[in-house]
């Protein structure tokens, strides 16, 4: 029983409190009863102080991870000990839908969240107190700073007409690919090939026209490479492809898949129908190379060897080596 009306006040501001912080605060007893649902959570979950009260957390929220939350009550209760649940090892505690339905970007309530023994004057652990702070605005930042930087750290390494590797980048692939071959001796070989006749096709059809050209090129080169193969444009209507643990057997089969499906494929720009081929060259990657930059000349005098050839072919390393 309270002693004056200084102790109602205290009690009665204290009470009043606990209703209008902005963060949740849910007290269970050992039964896991709801003894506390402040305002903040009946706002949030929809559940007004009088139906959560006497109920179990686990009856409230049943679609939750109910043996994580099971595990952490029991061992605050046994061990006495504060516990705490950060948005990064899960989402949310409570599902609670996002306050900011327009603005927002999630459609629930990001939540780091304490577990704070509570001891009854002998000492006992009789409740615990579940504290429940909303960080949605402050992680959808951190995620969307996070997009930002992953989109610059694409956009300085992916060139904008083809969407393929630019030539810093697939240059450093390519010395490190190097450089795992000198230690793993795991084979790879280069692919560089080029449109032919491209100034024709710009002359005649305009650089619009060319551009799509070069697009469509990319596009077959994606759609044939695997998710491990490393593709760039070298430059201007230049195109290259590391081949991960591929010889050059291997490689020629891909150089050939890419070669006729650009024989076949027709660009219509303007509603002009454009029809063109592509020469290319392959080096494999073996001990007789002695840098990145020479594999790179071998590939660039395999695709010479094609196009005075007479182009619309695949020429490899070899081809100049065994003549």
């Amino acid at each position: 029983m309270l002693e004056n009306t200084s102790d109602f006040a205290d009690l009665h501001w204290l009470l009043d409190t606990l209703q209008c912080i902005d963060v949740g605060v849910v007290g269970i007893d050992k039964q896991r009863h709801v003894q506390v649902w402040n305002g903040f959570v009946a706002s949030h979950s929809g559940i007004s102080p009088g139906a959560a009260k006497n109920s179990t957390i686990f009856e409230l929220f049943p679609d939750q991870d109910l043996d994580w939350m099971r595990r952490t009550i029991d061992t605050v209760f046994q061990l006495g000990y504060k516990a705490y649940s950060s948005w990064e090892q899960r989402p949310y505690v409570f599902r609670f839908r996002s306050y900011r339905p327009i603005t927002g970007t999630t459609d629930f309530m990001y939540q780091n969240a304490s577990f704070i023994p509570i001891s009854a004057p002998n000492g006992e652990i009789s409740h615990i107190a579940i504290i429940i702070y909303d960080v949605t605005e402050t992680v959808t930042n951190k995620l969307a700073l996070e997009t930002v930087n992953h989109q610059l750290t694409e956009f300085s390494r992916t060139d904008g007409l083809t969407q393929l590797f630019n030539r810093a980048h697939w240059e450093d692939r390519l010395k490190d690919e190097f450089q795992r071959f000198s230690r793993t001796k795991s084979t790879a070989s280069l692919v560089i090939f080029d449109i032919d006749h491209f100034k024709k096709v710009n002359d005649t059809y305009g650089h619009q026209a060319g551009d799509e050209v070069i697009r469509e090129t990319a596009r077959i080169l994606r759609e044939t490479a695997r998710a491990t193969d490393i593709c760039g444009r070298y430059g201007g209507e230049e195109f290259v492809a590391i081949l991960i643990d591929t010889p050059a057997n291997n490689a020629l089969i891909f150089a050939e898949r890419v070669r006729s499906r650009i024989e076949e494929l027709t660009v219509t720009y303007d509603d002009i129908e454009i029809r063109f081929t592509v020469s290319l060259g392959i080096s494999e990657l073996n001990d007789t190379i002695s840098t990145a930059h020479q594999w790179l000349e071998q590939s660039d005098q395999s695709l010479y060897l094609a196009k005075s050839s007479g182009r619309n072919c695949i020429k490899s390393f070899t081809d100049i080596t065994t003549d």
